[in-house]
């Protein structure tokens, strides 16, 4: 079954109707750069190719990605150029945000959770239009794909093996900006009746609040040379509304002493678009107000995270720390009246307080392109969705985070460094092609009270660092290694994970 905006899942992964099996709509709803976009003008896959000969080279040569710029008609809302064609089904790597891992277990999880492949909805979206624009498809293809689901010979099956025996609801499973296209899709603006016809809503990794990563990328290269794909994503999301709703929308910015939000005139200042800011932070405001039933958060945690910024002659200098407030809304001071700052942590993107809407979550040690594919997440988001009731999935050990360079140079060391651990017992850190081709593992030294190991990769393309933990935790992050000459120019400080 194929929506204007959305895709059905592979009948071949179906498995059995049982009594464990939920007769509710499934919906999944991916992240930023998480669906491929086709050119119809050309007929090409403008991004989400299998393989990383073509990822080095988009991200590395001078007119790579160019058909993902917004033309001057998109950016009047005359769209159609570009349109989403499936979810992401291969690893992909940005700047800034990182490696993504692909939805195909994510999407096969839910296919597991229902009595046919045809109650799950897989919705790809073009994510560099805005926010608004994609959840007034979400809603339509949503409430389009309830409908279906509810005429369905299956659907009747599995409602006379459930408690209340009711017609189905929806269940989204949303991850990163997807969690933010879900909530624009509930205005009842769009459709009156679907927060009610919504039994769940489960979001992994979403900024609600937005990322400083966001304003990173935009002011990336201001002040300082920069490796030519940071140059690339920044010309790229420069005009681009989907970014620019990923913009902190809280006192990120330092200021003086004091923490304030950023202004439409401070992003164009690092180099944004002010009108695109100013229509981001007004949307923004709408979304925060819309609830969304059954809302459970999966977090990212324990990775180093930038959730404050600063800004010096048009420069962003991120910080892992923040401001925070006390109950009655007042800014938290030291005892000598100075604003006290806090590291929160998060998932290497978006921190844990933004990816926070309300207080039902579930953290785990994950970096935030890994969340929506790890074991131990797919777990938990499996088990809320089958059972009739939430009773929350069990907490896994404390794990560890994982801080390593998003791009790195053929046959030049670099060095990552694991925290939360106190000893390299038991610990193991492995590096691996995308492709499959594995590399000896990393040995690890400690320096400092902190975990460190030292790696270098001798052929260009995407790798993949996986780090186990003693207590059976596993965290992982993408790292492109280009050819040689193409990393790191002159000049360029480090930029390890959390930028």
């Amino acid at each position: 079954m194929n929506y204007a905006t959305g895709r059905s899942a592979n009948p071949d992964d179906a498995s059995p109707a049982s009594g464990n099996v939920t007769q509710d709509a499934v919906v999944v709803v991916p992240g930023i750069m998480g669906s491929e976009l086709l050119d119809t003008a050309t007929g090409r896959l403008v991004w989400g190719l299998s393989g990383t000969r073509w990822l080095v080279s988009a991200w590395t040569s001078r007119d790579g990605l160019a058909a993902l710029r917004m033309t001057d008609d998109e950016l009047e809302g005359r769209v159609g150029r570009i349109v989403p064609t499936q979810l992401l089904r291969h690893s992909a790597w940005t700047p800034y945000l990182r490696g993504f891992e692909p939805y195909t277990e994510l999407a096969a999880t839910m296919r597991r959770c229902v009595p046919d492949p045809a109650s799950v909805l897989e919705f790809p979206y073009d994510w560099r239009l805005p926010v608004a624009v994609n959840g007034r498809r979400l809603a339509a293809a949503a409430r389009a794909h309830l409908m279906s689901w509810r005429g369905h010979p299956a659907h009747d099956a599995a409602r006379r093996l459930r408690r209340d025996a009711a017609p189905a609801r929806l269940v989204f499973v949303s991850h990163s900006m997807g969690g933010l296209v879900t909530q624009a899709a509930l205005d009842p603006l769009h459709d009156s009746d679907l927060a009610a016809d919504t039994r769940a809503v489960l979001t992994l990794g979403t900024p609600f609040y937005g990322a400083v990563a966001a304003a990173s990328i935009l002011n990336s290269g201001r002040g300082a040379p920069v490796p030519l794909p940071h140059g690339k994503l920044r010309d790229l999301c420069a005009t681009m509304p989907g970014l620019h709703d990923l913009l902190p929308q809280y006192a990120c910015l330092l200021d003086r002493g004091e923490a304030r939000r950023l202004t439409p005139g401070d992003v164009a200042g690092i180099g944004g678009d002010p009108d695109l800011a100013r229509l981001a932070a007004d949307d923004a405001a709408k979304r925060i107000a819309i609830a969304l039933p059954g809302h459970h958060a999966f977090i990212g945690t324990s990775q180093e995270t930038t959730q404050s910024l600063s800004i010096d002659n048009g420069t962003v200098h991120a910080h892992c720390h923040t401001a925070r407030r006390h109950s009655d809304g007042s800014f938290i001071r030291r005892g000598d009246g100075q604003l006290a700052t806090f590291d929160c942590e998060g998932d290497g993107t978006v921190s844990t307080e933004s990816a926070s809407l309300d207080s039902v979550t579930t953290p785990l040690p994950l970096q935030h392109g890994a969340v929506a594919a790890d074991r131990f997440a797919l777990r938990a988001v499996e088990e809320l969705v089958r059972r009739d009731r939430h009773f929350g999935p069990p907490m896994g050990g404390a794990g560890c985070g994982l801080s390593t360079p998003d791009l790195a140079e053929a046959g030049t060391p670099w060095t990552m460094t694991i925290s939360g651990l106190a000893s390299p017992s038991g610990v193991t850190c492995r590096i691996d092609a995308v492709d499959g081709t594995a590399l000896p593992p990393a040995r690890l030294s400690l320096h400092n009270r902190r975990l460190t190991a030292t790696a270098r990769v001798d052929e260009p393309g995407l790798y993949r660092v996986t780090v186990h933990s003693r207590d059976r935790n596993r965290v992982s992050q993408m790292v492109l290694v280009t050819p040689p000459g193409q990393a790191a120019p002159e000049g360029l400080e480090d930029r390890s994970a959390g930028v």
